[in-house]
């Protein structure tokens, strides 16, 4: 197996709580960009959501695995199936 790691990303979410003038929203980050997205609630998966929507942002494919950290944000990592 080889891991070539500049290709490489996680992408980690974390919960934005409300403010005066903003509801709550979930912003997921990774070294090639970030977006943010409203936190939707009663969802189970806004994390995953959130993490999605970057990558539809990037225009990545392939699949996404992802799980909580212990300071209660995730991260996903994303396997291009294509090998790009």
């Amino acid at each position: 197996m080889t891991i070539q790691n500049s290709h490489c990303q996680a992408i980690r979410t974390v919960y934005l709580g409300p403010t005066n003038s903003r509801g709550s929203r979930i912003k997921a980050t990774a070294a090639a960009g970030s977006i943010t997205v409203p936190y939707e609630y009663g969802s189970e998966c806004a994390h995953t959501i959130a993490a999605r929507a970057l990558l539809d942002k990037l225009g990545w494919e392939g699949d996404m695995f992802g799980g909580t950290l212990p300071d209660g944000s995730h991260a996903f990592v994303f396997i291009n199936r294509t090998g790009e």
